[in-house]
C-alpha cells in the first residue's frame, strides 16, 4: 500500500478543523481537492476513514492512519526546524493532561521548555480531559502523549509510571462543623453536599463507596474548573476530594480541613507517548517524569 503524504495531511486537517471546508482553508486548496484526497486514501487502504458529519468523526481504521499522519507531521516539523532554525517556525506538541495535574504540577514542568532561547522551544497544545479518558485521545491520534491512569500501553506507544496523585476529603471549617459535628458518619456523608468536577469525576463517589454500606445520593454541585472547584470547597458549598498539592492555605483564615485523615485515595498516573524518536517529545517526557518524581507519591 502506497500512502501519499498529501492525502495524510488532508486527513489530519479534516479531523483538526472539523469540516472539509475548514481543512481546505488550512491547506490552501479547494474543498473538492480535500474530498478527493480523502477518497484516494480510503481507496488505497480499502477502509472508510471518516464519517462525513459535522464535525467529521474518525473511524477506528481512520485512527490508525491519523496517528501515522500526526507522526509524519511531527517528524517534518523537527526536520524543518533543524534545517532552518531561524525560520520562525514553531513546532506544536498536542498533549493530553488531566485537570488536576494541569492545575498543579504540569505547567511548572513545561514552562522552562517553552522559554528556550530564540524561540526554539515547542508550542504546547494541551488537551484537558479526565485521567481515565486521556488515553483515548492518544489512541485516536489526537495527541502525541498523555498523562493517564491506563498502565497498558496504547498501540505504538511506550508507558512510564509517574507516581500517584493523593486526594483527601476536604471541607471548609464552617462546613465541617455543620455537617460533620461527630465526624464523617454514614448518616452525615449521605446528607452532606458534595462538589464534583464534572460528570466523569468519580473520586467523591469512590470515597463514598469505601465509607458507606449502601449507595448514597447526596446533593451535588458540578464545578468544572480546577481553581473554581477548590474555591467552591473553600466557600463551603460542599466537601470534595482535593489533591494534596492543592489543599494548602492560600492566606490566613482561608483554608480547608481534612475531614477524614484515613480516607486518602491515591490515583496512579502514567506517561504514554508515541514510539517515535523525537528530540522535542523526549525533552518533554524527561521534564514531566522528573517533575512527577518530585511532586507525586512514589
Amino acid at each position: 500500500m502506497d500512502v501519499d503524504l498529501a492525502h495524510l495531511r488532508a486527513l489530519s486537517a479534516a479531523v483538526s478543523e472539523g469540516t472539509l471546508e475548514a481543512a481546505a482553508r488550512a491547506l490552501h486548496v479547494t474543498p473538492s481537492a480535500v474530498s478527493q484526497r480523502l477518497r484516494a486514501l480510503e481507496v488505497a487502504t480499502g477502509r472508510v476513514l471518516l464519517v462525513r458529519s459535522k464535525p467529521v468523526r474518525v473511524t477506528e481504521s481512520g485512527e490508525v492512519l491519523l496517528r501515522l499522519a500526526r507522526q509524519v507531521e511531527l517528524l517534518a516539523d523537527e526536520t524543518l526546524a533543524e534545517l532552518d532554525a531561524g525560520s520562525g517556525q514553531h513546532q506544536s506538541l498536542p498533549i493530553a493532561v488531566n485537570a488536576d495535574s494541569l492545575g498543579t504540577w504540569v505547567l511548572p514542568a513545561l514552562a522552562p521548555l517553552s522559554a528556550a532561547p530564540a524561540g526554539a522551544g515547542p508550542c504546547f497544545d494541551l488537551h484537558r480531559d479526565d485521567e481515565a479518558h486521556t488515553a483515548g485521545l492518544l489512541r485516536a491520534g489526537t495527541v502525541v502523549a498523555a498523562i493517564t491512569t491506563d498502565p497498558d500501553p496504547v498501540a505504538g506507544c511506550t508507558v512510564t509510571r509517574l507516581g500517584a496523585m493523593r486526594y483527601r476529603p476536604m471541607a471548609a471549617p464552617a462546613f465541617a462543623r455543620r455537617w460533620f459535628p461527630e465526624g464523617v458518619t454514614p448518616e452525615a456523608l449521605g446528607a452532606a453536599p458534595v462538589v464534583l468536577f464534572d460528570r466523569k469525576d468519580d473520586l467523591q463517589h469512590r470515597y463514598l463507596r469505601q465509607r458507606l454500606p449502601a449507595p448514597a445520593h447526596p446533593p451535588v454541585h458540578h464545578v468544572p474548573s480546577t481553581a473554581d472547584f477548590l474555591t467552591a470547597v473553600r466557600l463551603g458549598m460542599g466537601w470534595g476530594m482535593l489533591p494534596e498539592l492543592q489543599a494548602h492555605p492560600v492566606q490566613d483564615g482561608d483554608h480547608v480541613l481534612d475531614v477524614d485523615p484515613s480516607g486518602a485515595i491515591d490515583v496512579a498516573l502514567y506517561w504514554q507517548q508515541w514510539k517515535l524518536r523525537s528530540p522535542a517529545l523526549d525533552r518533554v517526557a524527561q521534564a514531566v517524569i522528573q517533575a512527577a518524581r518530585t511532586c507525586l507519591v512514589q
